[in-house]
């Protein structure tokens, strides 16, 4: 099976490697503003966006390897300053926007629509006491606004649910462990790793997900080989 995704998959198995790989670094890397480290982390999701490229180079296949190359850089540039990194991050989530916002799901039941509106509203609330600092938390609060918005949009979408839905709410747990990681988490060793897979998969399930579904539905360059 490894052959085959090698094979057929190069790019997804690579960074598949990175990011499986990225937190067994911290043993002999450092963590804070060592380069080796930073170009490891960033390359895990980094490796998506060829992976989204390879076969398909028209539309929104584009508009997906921008959203992860933002979140690649923003991985790199929330080791070296918080505020970089919070605005590439954002920007990656308006490309997730507006991809989500083409792709809307007709006819969503409302245990679905109910959902989708409790993850927007209840984010932002969260995120606000989870540094336990006020100014802290208006600060991460903006931020998650977007990210909020985000993930009630992947939900809300019709790509599947289970894949890109779910990797949006893994993403944003994640986020909300990092505002947590400022306050009552500060010591806790096992947070890092926690925040890391939660991100990784999350974003990896987007990626995938989304990817796979354009090219079920047609969303692919003439005379380019259906996946």
């Amino acid at each position: 099976m490894s052959q085959d995704l090698a094979h057929k998959r190069p790019w997804l198995l690579a960074s598949l490697l990175a990011g499986l790989s990225y937190p067994a670094s911290w043993l002999w890397l450092p963590i804070e503003g060592g380069i080796f480290a930073i170009i490891w982390k960033m390359a895990a999701v980094g490796l998506l966006v060829p992976f989204a490229l390879r076969r398909h180079h028209v539309g929104e296949f584009i508009l997906l390897a921008f959203m992860l190359a933002l979140y690649a850089l923003g991985d790199g540039l929330i080791e070296l300053n918080m505020v970089a990194g919070a605005i590439a991050f954002t920007a990656g989530h308006l490309a997730a926007i507006a991809i989500y916002a083409r792709h809307r799901r007709v006819g969503a039941v409302f245990s679905q629509k109910l959902f989708a509106v409790t993850l927007f509203l209840l984010t932002p609330v969260i995120a606000y006491f989870a540094p336990g600092n006020p100014e802290q938390g208006i600060q991460v609060a903006a931020y998650s606004v977007v990210l909020a918005a985000m993930a009630a949009m992947a939900w809300s979408s019709n790509f599947p649910r289970y894949r890109v839905g779910m990797g949006a709410v893994l993403f944003v747990v994640s986020d909300l462990l990092i505002f947590a990681r400022l306050g009552p988490l500060a010591q806790s060793e096992m947070t890092s790793v926690a925040i890391w897979y939660l991100y990784y998969f999350g974003v990896l399930m987007i990626a995938v997900g989304v990817a796979q579904t354009l090219v079920k539905r047609g969303h692919y360059a003439q005379g380019e080989e259906r996946d």
